[in-house]
């Protein structure tokens, strides 16, 4: 006779949670709350909220934004790194 197999306090844990997770509500994206269509190289204000301090690009867990705004924000901080507004790296 094989032993009964009891799921751990933890797997249910995490399955608990997981299942909250997925039941918040997504909060719209900076862009959209603010109804930005065009996302400008140009403006380095918005364009610094999305780096990290070492002035990396924030992924798109973090920033929110859907794919196509992700794509846009990265090629606007591209832009503005090699048109020197933005720096490449910080130290």
């Amino acid at each position: 006779m094989k032993p009964i197999r009891v799921i751990s306090t933890r797997v249910a844990e995490i399955r608990e949670l997981a299942s909250r997770y997925m039941a918040e509500e997504k909060q719209p994206s900076f862009f959209s709350q603010y109804d930005i269509d065009h996302i400008d190289y140009k403006d380095v204000e918005v364009l610094k909220r999305f780096l990290t301090p070492h002035a990396r690009i924030e992924p798109r867990v973090f920033t929110g934004a859907s794919a196509r705004e992700q794509r846009q924000l990265s090629r606007a901080i591209k832009r503005a790194r090699f048109m020197a507004l933005l720096p490449y790296v910080n130290r």
